[in-house]
């Protein structure tokens, strides 16, 4: 039986101690407590959230990730379960997470990413002179970045219409030139209890996200990956938002608020600024082409929901009023100012997101005259299956973009 290394919400920790995940302070924290009573001591301050952790095999240190004083990635520290001041011991600006102690007490192994290179796992020290080494670095290819010649990834922050502060990550193609106005594209994640991150993500679907903006990015297109409110990372007050959802869809303005950060930008085209995601992702997308298609010229949505109400919860002991509600924060109710083209991906055996979702709004929109597109994988669910569909939704969603944005040479 594989030992117990802790990452539960309650867990035991040496010298008859508790260590517990709590938000009591409105961030994800770790609180150490003693079995015989007393008030529970904050092991990880700050504004900032604890994700994954586990224990040395002695029990008394705590190895954990978090975006403490990086708040777009997450780095590796480690705390004495009886308390002290938390040390950080991955350096740079790589993301790093779900950290494992070795027997000996100071090898620890744990996976990473950073920008340029996707996860893999590594081991390195607590000693002082740590220095971080990859595993089975033999089968990875040497000239994978150099080849792809990836799109810087930048920070951006900027606020909502009712101050809500906002983060973000902005892939620009390489050799811009001073001057040029290029399309711009902003992805919206799904969950969304979720964050994207200043690197390839720790999530294969998000992993898969953050390539295909780097692909987006490389045929000329400024991309920006917005963490709307509702996702984590930024605070419980942030994650839990009022009216979020279909309680009214107030991230939208989120949504709205990144189309106008882009239209500032002297780099962008604001006649050409499009959205695209899946899930929770593919919501906001459906609710910004049809509530502003003069700021949303296009957009791919992937497996998007249309109208709260008919999603997989069946509006199932609802109050009338809150049916209405969550039907009026849908896209659904948007059909009569939608004028902006859009590609439909879906798989018809969701059971995440019921595929009548598209089916129904495709049906809206053809009476309105929207010009619509669709990609259907039949037996197919949420998250794709096969690799080829991954391939193909990607390609239809560029494939789409240059058409719609007339990219040269593309």
């Amino acid at each position: 039986m594989a030992e117990d290394t802790g990452g539960g919400v309650i867990d035991w920790a040496a010298d008859n101690r508790l260590v517990i995940a709590s938000e009591e302070d409105g961030w994800q924290h770790l609180y150490a407590l003693s079995a015989e009573g007393g008030a529970a001591k904050l092991l990880t301050p700050g504004n900032c959230e604890v994700e994954q952790w586990s224990f040395t095999p002695d029990k008394k240190s705590i190895l954990f990730n978090s975006n403490c004083g990086d708040v777009d990635r997450r780095h590796l520290w480690k705390v004495d379960a009886a308390g002290g001041t938390p040390e950080r011991f991955t350096p740079g600006v790589g993301i790093e997470w779900s950290p494992v102690a070795l027997s000996d007490g100071q090898t620890v192994a744990y996976l990473g990413s950073d920008a340029a290179d996707p996860a893999r796992p590594y081991v390195t020290t607590l000693a002082p002179d740590r220095v971080p080494r990859t595993l089975a670095s033999q089968t990875w290819p040497k000239d994978f970045t150099s080849t792809l010649q990836l799109a810087a990834v930048d920070p951006a922050i900027f606020k909502a219409a009712d101050g809500v502060e906002l983060h973000a990550q902005v892939f620009v193609p390489r050799n811009l030139k001073p001057g040029e106005k290029h399309p711009a594209l902003i992805f919206l994640h799904g969950g969304p209890i979720r964050q994207m991150l200043l690197g390839w993500h720790y999530m294969y679907y998000y992993s898969n996200s953050y390539a295909m903006n780097q692909y987006l990015a490389s045929r000329g297109y400024i991309v920006l990956a917005l963490n709307y409110r509702s996702g984590i990372g930024y605070g419980r007050a942030f994650r839990e938002a009022p009216g979020r959802a279909g309680r009214g869809a107030t991230e939208y303005q989120d949504v709205v608020a990144a189309g106008k950060y882009l239209q500032s930008r002297n780099d962008v085209d604001s006649k050409r600024i499009g959205l695209w995601g899946g899930s929770y992702g593919g919501y906001l997308t459906a609710l910004g082409l049809g509530r502003n298609s003069d700021l949303f010229a296009a957009g791919v949505d992937l497996h998007g929901v249309h109208d709260w109400p008919t999603d997989n919860w069946d509006g199932k002991n609802v109050p009338a009023d809150l049916n209405k509600l969550a039907h009026d924060s849908s896209p659904v109710t948007s059909v009569n100012t939608w004028k902006s083209p859009v590609l439909f991906i879906h798989g018809d055996d969701d059971r995440n997101v019921y595929f009548t979702q598209t089916v129904d709004l495709v049906a809206r929109l053809r009476e309105k005259g929207v010009e619509i597109e669709q990609l259907v994988f039949p037996d197919d669910v949420h998250d794709f299956l096969l690799h080829r569909h991954w391939l193909a939704a990607y390609h239809a969603a560029s494939d789409f973009f240059d058409r719609h944005f007339r990219m040269p040479g593309n």
